[in-house]
């Protein structure tokens, strides 16, 4: 929030769930984050098996602030792209009160 409220347009949340806690909650925490904050989230994550046993979520992903998945990994490597309007944040945080009282 605290970046949201200096102006951030977007953030970035890396991460390498494992795919039992990804296929859980990874999607509903990420755009949570965009929600919250009005922001755009830009989610890479690992995927796949990894040496050491552990199978990893991956999903990367791209959501926009009000919680629309603009581009989704699913489970493969691979580069996700999405067009960025940005004029999308200012109005997002307009709908949310919380946004507007700082």
């Amino acid at each position: 929030r605290k970046l949201a409220r200096k102006g951030a347009i977007f953030l970035s949340i890396p991460a390498a769930f494992t795919y039992t806690t990804g296929i859980a909650h990874w999607k509903s925490l990420i755009k949570a984050r965009a929600i919250e904050n009005g922001c755009f989230v830009f989610a890479p994550a690992q995927v796949g098996k990894h040496q050491n046993g552990r199978t990893t979520y991956g999903h990367s992903m791209i959501i926009d602030p009000w919680g629309k998945t603009l581009a989704n990994a699913v489970d493969s490597l691979g580069i996700i792209y999405a067009t960025i309007d940005k004029s999308l944040v200012k109005e997002s945080r307009m709908r949310i009160p919380s946004m507007t009282s700082y």
